[in-house]
């Protein structure tokens, strides 16, 4: 059983134009089935059986839902690696970490996350193939990295096994200080290494080891079973097929 989770909701500077235009003050309020998005995140953590969750956000509507759901909140810090490292320090690992805008998040998906995690890797990182994908939920346009082995996108899930996985997430804020300047995250991550991901010549389990390496961890890759664990809710066609999606499950 994991103990513990944490939520990531902050609020960018100058707010979230899409929140906005849905009328809340952060995406995380939009309300989808009669449940806000925040609410069913923290219902799937639930069902995974997660004793303990924290939601990382600023004071306001969305903290003030966090007390009527009974979870913990931990104030956001400069960026998320930054908030993900206040929440390791208050929750410790093994700690799942997700995102407030996970509409379609299941507690199986995480679950899978953590039983398919290598006994010996010290953090693990969910991803799903476009094949998946653009099965469940065809005509999605999601962001994909290309790796020898196909075309992958992240799913904001995230388990933190052992003590040792804060080195990446110091390794994390290191790359976010440095994203206006790629040659330095090239000399922290390993030039070679990225040319060979870039080129697609290391499978994505053959490149997340060897950067876990280079960082001083075992990281692993969980395949998603099911390509819905990366569809989020940033833009109002992903908020249109998953209402669709949720509309329709209810129907049945």
């Amino acid at each position: 059983m994991i103990q513990s989770a944490l939520v990531l909701a902050g609020t960018r500077r100058g707010g979230d134009p899409f929140a906005a235009e849905q009328g809340v003050e952060h995406k995380a309020l939009i309300e989808i089935g009669g449940k806000t998005i925040l609410e069913r995140v923290v219902g799937a953590l639930r069902d995974a059986q997660i004793e303990r969750i924290a939601v990382s956000c600023d004071e306001g509507a969305v903290a003030e839902l966090c007390r009527n759901l009974g979870v913990e909140t931990v104030p956001t810090r400069a960026g998320p690696s930054a908030s993900v490292a206040a929440g390791f320090e208050l929750l410790g690992a093994p700690m799942i970490v997700t995102t407030s805008d996970h509409a379609l998040l299941e507690g199986a998906w995480i679950t899978q996350l953590v039983e398919d995690t290598p006994p010996d890797a010290d953090l693990s990182v969910m991803l799903a193939h476009r094949e998946k994908i653009e099965a469940a939920m065809p005509g999605s346009r999601r962001t994909y990295l290309r790796f020898a082995d196909g075309h992958w996108s992240g799913c904001n899930l995230f388990y933190l096994k052992t003590a040792d996985a804060r080195r990446a997430i110091d390794v994390w804020g290191m790359v976010e200080a440095d994203r206006k300047r790629p040659w330095r995250i090239a000399a922290r991550l390993g030039f070679s290494t990225l040319l060979s991901m870039l080129f697609g010549r290391l499978t994505l389990a053959e490149g997340l080891s060897r950067l876990g390496s280079r960082i001083g961890v075992k990281a692993a890759l969980v395949s998603a079973e099911n390509g819905l664990a990366a569809v989020d809710v940033d833009k109002a066609e992903d908020l249109a097929a998953v209402r669709a999606l949720v509309a329709g499950r209810t129907e049945k």
